[in-house]
């Protein structure tokens, strides 16, 4: 038997809430990062401009790695996932809040609520693997690059990627489902430009104690057992890169993880950033901020970073582009034959 319903209206909308054992709402409000309207041109325009980046970004790059034979090699395979990754982490939370804007309304269903804290938790988690297995590729390149082929064999490799799309899942999932059991109160408004677990979870009314636990449990779990995977990788990188007596060799062995290394430290700063301002702060709009960096500003440096800084996959930018573009010449010379 359905209980009365309690409306409440904000702007020209309504949301339904059903009483009962928990509070079943039917939208939420994304309040986006300023509710002036003489900035939403401004924003609309600056966060079209860095999907639009991030996404051609990483998608040349992927289509280079993966259809030039050079690149053939586990290195560049795990480029190619972690693009992958970034590519689908920004359409998780981009594309609902152009549309908001150039809607102007700031709604997201219930259900678009739930896909994107799933979506957003899988590919965040998700970005931490390929990073750490990077590290050790470059720890076996310089420690013990004639044991190389042996060490990173294809199917091991395979297996690490399969493992780390499986335990994101997992993760995923179980945060999903705990925020699924909340029940929440008629103040459904995110002050956020996405669904952010730490944000979500704020609103509900019932208690939040184990949902906090999960969350601290995980990121120490997911973060950081990457983290110190790749910190132990490193420290025995230094070493090996110290006891070189070739100045030439000392430099190649630094640029072979200079990308990689400010790579991985954008993610984890900018990510670290937004928890801490956060705990610190507790003002919605900081951390909004804060999460804009590793949310956008990561995904669509990181092409940037490894193409500059790495040759071969100039080469391979460069030969794609020709390829396009002398196939685009032979189509146009035919469509003006015929």
């Amino acid at each position: 038997m359905r209980g009365s319903e309690i409306e409440k209206e904000h702007g020209h909308h309504f949301h339904l809430i059903e009483p009962g054992n928990g509070t079943r709402i039917s939208e939420f409000l994304l309040l986006g990062l300023s509710e002036e309207p003489e900035l939403q041109p401004l924003i609309f325009g600056l966060f079209l401009s860095m999907y639009l980046i991030t996404v051609l970004g990483n998608l040349l790059i992927t289509l280079a790695v993966s259809s030039d034979p050079q690149l053939h090699m586990l290195m560049y395979f795990f480029f190619s996932n972690l693009f992958f990754v970034d590519i689908c982490f920004t359409l998780t939370t981009i594309p609902k809040m152009l549309v908001n804007i150039q809607t102007q309304s700031k709604v997201i269903t219930y259900e678009g609520f739930f896909l994107q804290v799933y979506f957003f938790t899988l590919f965040g988690v998700l970005d931490d693997f390929p990073l750490t297995v990077m590290a050790y590729d470059h720890l076996v390149v310089i420690c013990h690059p004639l044991h190389y082929t042996v060490t990173m064999r294809p199917q091991l490799c395979g297996l690490l990627v399969m493992v780390s799309w499986i335990t994101s899942v997992l993760n995923s999932l179980l945060h999903s489902l705990m925020v699924l059991s909340l029940s929440y109160c008629t103040d459904v408004e995110i002050p956020h430009f996405f669904c952010e677990l730490s944000q979500v979870i704020q609103l509900a009314c019932s208690d939040i104690f184990l949902n906090d636990m999960v969350i601290y449990f995980a990121s120490v779990l997911m973060a950081g057992g990457p983290l110190i995977g790749i910190l132990y990788s490193y420290s025995k990188i230094v070493s090996a890169i110290r006891a070189m007596s070739s100045a030439q060799g000392k430099y190649k062995a630094f640029s072979t993880c200079a990308s990689h290394l400010l790579v991985v430290s954008l993610f984890y700063c900018t990510g670290l950033g937004v928890y801490l301002t956060s705990a610190v702060t507790h003002r919605s709009q900081s951390s909004a901020t804060a999460s804009l960096m590793y949310s956008m500003v990561t995904p669509m440096l990181n092409p940037f970073i490894y193409s500059l800084r790495n040759k071969v996959i100039k080469g391979a930018l460069n030969r794609l582009v020709g390829v396009a573009a002398t196939k685009g010449t032979i189509a146009l010379g035919l469509k003006n034959f015929l």
